[in-house]
């Protein structure tokens, strides 16, 4: 039977999928919309199925601030270019409300959250039908306080970097400058007494080594090492680092001067600590010709 644009509009404004395909699922299913439907599913859960070895390693991260929870999560893509995508996008700050609001225990629970009728798993699979990427929530952290502290919410390049700060006291702009912070210098630690003791003697016998080979005499190597583990400390250490609007001040003294203590933050890159694919360009193209 032929297929009218009006039917082919219709399945395209209920499943979101491209018009060739939508043309293709109502010829297979002889015009029956519901059917077309069924089509379009078992096809887009086939493909989710190729793309689940694929490497995403691109995509967004986004924060949700829902009363006294807030949720920072990172959804990947396989390439950049989805991230400019409105489907991928609406789907990215749809998951961080429902993680915000669901709180959920683990990656487990969080799949099974609802997203628009279905869940973030279902969601993130007929999305990978539709964009044609695969498309998967890589983490996420959800954050508590009590209602005098404050919540610091920063994303920066469209989202490739998000930071999350938790003040007790203070206010909100003084926990946003602090999480601009945390985006811009990456800190490993809140403070020093959070630095395993594993990473501190290494880097505590890797100075002493140095310095010993520098030559310096024995008696003052201690004190030279301890200064440059100091130095080390207040590097990687958040509370410790000049503060990047007012550099004579560290954090902690700056969020002093506005009556705050930080509590705790939370700083995710996209991609980082994935391996990327390494793509040959002359093999790239080389295959496309064969195609």
């Amino acid at each position: 039977m032929a297929i009218t644009a009006k039917q082919v509009k219709e399945l395209r404004d209920r499943t979101q999928v491209g018009m060739m395909d939508a043309k293709k699922a109502l010829v297979a299913a002889d015009g029956d919309m519901d059917k077309a439907i069924d089509v379009l599913r078992e096809k887009g859960l086939a493909k989710a199925a190729k793309k689940a070895g694929n490497i995403a390693a691109e995509g967004l991260t986004a924060i949700t601030v829902d009363g006294n929870a807030a949720a920072i999560i990172e959804v990947n893509s396989e390439t950049d270019f989805v991230a400019s995508n409105d489907k991928f996008q609406n789907f990215v700050n749809g998951v961080a409300k429902a993680v915000a609001a669901g709180k959920p225990a683990d990656m487990n629970a969080a799949l099974k959250l609802d997203v628009d009728g279905q869940t973030v798993d279902e969601a993130a699979k007929a999305l990978t039908a539709v964009i044609g990427e695969k498309i998967d929530l890589r983490r996420f952290t959800v954050v508590e306080k009590t209602d005098g502290d404050h919540f610091g919410a920063y994303l920066h390049n469209g989202g490739q970097v998000a930071a999350l700060v938790t003040l007790e006291g203070g206010d909100d702009e003084t926990a946003h400058d602090i999480a601009m912070h945390v985006a811009a210098i990456n800190p490993q630690y809140l403070d020093r007494t959070q630095v395993p003791a594993d990473e501190l003697k290494k880097q505590t016998d890797l100075f002493t080594k140095e310095t010993v080979d520098e030559g310096k005499p024995e008696k003052i190597v201690p004190r030279i090492v301890e200064g440059r583990v100091n130095k080390w400390l207040s590097e990687i250490s958040l509370v410790d680092q000049e503060f990047v609007k007012d550099s004579d001040k560290t954090v902690a003294e700056y969020a002093k001067s506005k009556g705050a203590t930080v509590k705790g933050f939370v700083r995710y890159e996209v991609g980082e600590g994935i391996e990327k694919k390494q793509d040959n360009f002359v093999d790239e193209v080389m295959g496309q010709i064969k195609d």
